[in-house]
């Protein structure tokens, strides 16, 4: 059933469009290799993973700080796994994992085909938490930069999403009021909630099979948005 009277469609970027844990395998298995970090890849992303959205949820509550979080993930993961690592080799890891996770672009499936569909509709734009440096470089590399006519993220603002003062700030750039708006991402607190809350209409990309309440409007391939848009 189409959604009437939307104007503007906000996009998550990381788990949304952007396939951040095959991008982030990758940049692991070519850091591990340069700095001769002998785990077994699978071992290490089984156990790094929770412990990632984790020390992200901590970072979205404004608990600990972004230096916290890439050496904490890390660390936390090495010891988990029983593999010895030096505190020196852990931040050679963190910063190289952050200076070459954008090497590496897949996106889900549909990406293109959604923005190009959509693109002729709506404004479309970006709310991320992530990383400002990153962020603007797997936009960019991914070669989906020129859908969007804003980007908004977190060290902007100073707050995460799902902070109201991020999405006000969004609506702001944007020019756009919360009932002409929708919110498309992956995370249920962060972007269902958080744009809820503030009156915009949302729709979960549920890449994570979350149980979620029937009145949450959600997906499962991106291609399945044209249902609404």
């Amino acid at each position: 059933m189409k959604i009437k009277g939307i104007t503007d469609v906000f996009f998550d970027l990381d788990h949304t469009l952007w396939d951040f844990d095959k991008n982030s395998a990758l940049t692991f298995e070519k850091i591990f290799k340069k700095h001769e970090v002998h785990v077994s890849l699978n071992d290490f992303l089984h156990v790094y993973e929770p412990i990632n959205l984790n020390y992200w949820k901590l970072y979205r509550e404004e608990r600990i700080d972004k230096a916290s979080l890439r050496y904490g993930r890390l660390k936390n993961t090495f010891d988990e796994i029983s593999v010895p690592i030096t505190d020196e080799l852990i931040n050679l890891l963190s910063v190289d994992y952050i200076t070459h996770l954008s090497d590496n672009n897949h996106l889900f499936e549909g990406t293109f085909e959604i923005l190009d569909y959509l693109k002729s509709k709506y404004n479309l734009h970006i709310i991320t938490n992530g990383f400002h440096e990153v962020q603007h470089n797997k936009l960019r590399n991914s070669n989906i930069e020129n859908y969007f006519k804003t980007v908004t993220n977190s060290e902007m603002v100073g707050v995460k999403k799902p902070n109201p003062k991020i999405f006000k700030h969004a609506l702001t750039l944007a020019q756009v009021k919360p009932e002409n708006s929708i919110m498309i991402g992956d995370n249920w607190e962060a972007d269902i909630l958080g744009a809820i809350n503030l009156g915009i209409d949302a729709i979960c990309f549920n890449v994570h099979g979350t149980e979620l309440d029937n009145d949450i409007k959600q997906i499962s391939n991106l291609l399945e948005l044209k249902t609404y848009l």
